[in-house]
């Protein structure tokens, strides 16, 4: 098979769709996020451009929310990725409850997690913030029988790149580890 060359070209998307809370000035503030990743079983990093209003909150706080978007509230999420919080007091844009942690909690996501800032590494006008999550938080419909997130249930908003298209998840290709005859 030959592949063709494209470039530096960032290509791990489609990735799961998040919306970031944080506290700035004593109320919630929000931002659609499509830059995060798994960095441990127990770390998440969220990568914003560093002129993101929540940033200060973040840095201030050493706190934050990831709530992961699904259908059912992807018209609200995606206006948190065109609704500036310098310009616009974004509090009231969802109902919200105080995590155990201090980070503002999203009621209408499914689930949310609420993390502490370990670190932050500063690349090409980006905060990649380095986050232990703390507690995570799921609605019961979405769990199975052992309590662990059923994603043949919950299906979370997918971000694609460079496109800015959205997409859900698809169907089970196989189980891990038992692929082999």
């Amino acid at each position: 098979m030959s592949k063709k060359n494209i470039g530096a070209t960032l290509a791990l998307y489609p990735s799961p769709l998040i919306v970031v809370g944080a506290m700035v000035d004593g109320k919630p503030t929000w931002t659609l996020v499509a830059h995060a990743g798994t960095m441990a079983h127990s770390h998440v990093m969220v990568s914003l451009v560093q002129a993101h209003f929540i940033n200060r909150g973040i840095r201030e706080n050493g706190k934050l929310s990831v709530n992961v978007v699904d259908a059912s509230w992807l018209k609200e999420a995606d206006r948190m990725g065109t609704v500036s919080g310098s310009r616009t007091d974004k509090s009231e844009a969802f109902s919200w409850t105080m995590g155990e942690n201090g980070a503002p909690l999203i009621d209408q996501a499914k689930v949310s997690m609420e993390c502490e800032v370990d670190g932050n590494y500063e690349l090409e006008h980006f905060d990649h913030f380095v986050c232990r999550i703390l507690a995570t938080y799921a609605e019961e419909t979405v769990l199975n029988d052992q309590g662990r997130i059923d994603y043949h249930v919950f299906k979370p908003a997918l971000f694609e790149f460079p496109t800015y298209e959205y997409f859900v998840m698809g169907g089970k290709l196989g189980d891990c580890g038992k692929m082999n005859p």
